[in-house]
């Protein structure tokens, strides 16, 4: 048989019987120590894969992004935990050199409302790493990417316009109801997504600033050499020459309406001179 409904049906049993393995071997496995939260489509998975090629890092059981603080709460910490590393064999492998550490990068965490709180919560001792990259290209990335996935039929323009009335009460609405998801807020966010410094207060807020890295997608991209040791140090590992620098996820995309780019331009401008000041430098977008 082939088509949509047995594939459909084949994946449903796997992630069944992967949610019971997890489940049921969540007391042997490692809480992660790190979490990749955003921005969405500034670098994350290329982040996580530069991560997990650090000898001291063991990569999650099952895949890179759990989303269980904003999709998948309602499962449980059993069911989260369970989605990394059993502590014995990552131990075993890297016999006589220290703890591995574990983490997850899902780029939902830093904007869904909730994520963070639940993150300061259920994670005390959790360090988590923001990307940033000029807002402007981010919105149009994500809208490229949301319209490949399937989630978006208008065209960049038309969706900066329906961006107010689509997510529209939305936040207010999931802090209300926490079984509530907002497919707009999650898809449709273009601008505000980008709108950093407010998603960056919260993170600092609840969890401090010492346990919050940010590093800007740019530079990382173009002189990953003088970036990633930053990133090794606030996760207290060693350097390692064994790593590599790749860029993951990329698309190509026509090129933006000059307008529209010049109109998102003004818009992020106080945004970003905000954020300048909250991170002590200027973003490479804005040099």
């Amino acid at each position: 048989m082939s088509g949509p409904g047995p594939v459909r049906r084949a994946r449903k049993a796997v992630r069944n019987v992967s949610d019971a393995t997890v489940r049921f071997t969540a007391p042997a496995r490692s809480q992660p120590d790190f979490l990749i939260v955003g921005a969405q489509r500034c670098g994350t998975t290329s982040m996580f894969e530069t991560l997990v090629q650090h000898p001291m890092v063991a990569r999650p059981f099952l895949r890179k992004g759990v989303h269980y603080f904003d999709k998948h709460y309602d499962e449980g910490a059993a069911w989260y935990r369970g989605h990394f590393p059993v502590r014995a064999t990552s131990a075993l492998r890297r016999l006589g050199r220290g703890r591995p550490i574990t983490g997850e990068s899902s780029p939902y965490y830093m904007f869904h409302p909730l994520a963070p709180h639940r993150i300061a919560t259920d994670l005390p001792d959790v360090r988590v790493i923001a990307l940033l990259r000029d807002p402007v290209e981010r919105a149009y990335s994500a809208h490229s990417h949301e319209s490949g996935k399937g989630f978006e039929t208008l065209s960049f323009a038309e969706a900066v316009e329906a961006e107010p009335d689509r997510i529209a009460g939305e936040r207010e609405r999931m802090l209300a109801d926490h079984s509530y998801s907002s497919h707009h807020l999650q898809h449709h966010a273009y601008v505000s997504r980008g709108e950093y410094l407010n998603q960056l207060s919260v993170l600092e807020r609840v969890l401090g600033r010492d346990r919050l890295h940010v590093v800007d997608s740019q530079d990382f991209f173009s002189t990953p050499e003088k970036v990633f040791p930053a990133v090794l140090e606030f996760l207290q590992l060693e350097p390692n020459d064994g790593i590599t620098f790749e860029k993951h996820n990329s698309r190509s995309r026509s090129a933006m309406d000059p307008a529209l780019r010049a109109r998102l331009t003004e818009h992020y401008e106080p945004h970003d001179e905000a954020l300048a000041a909250w991170w002590g430098c200027t973003p490479s977008w804005r040099r």
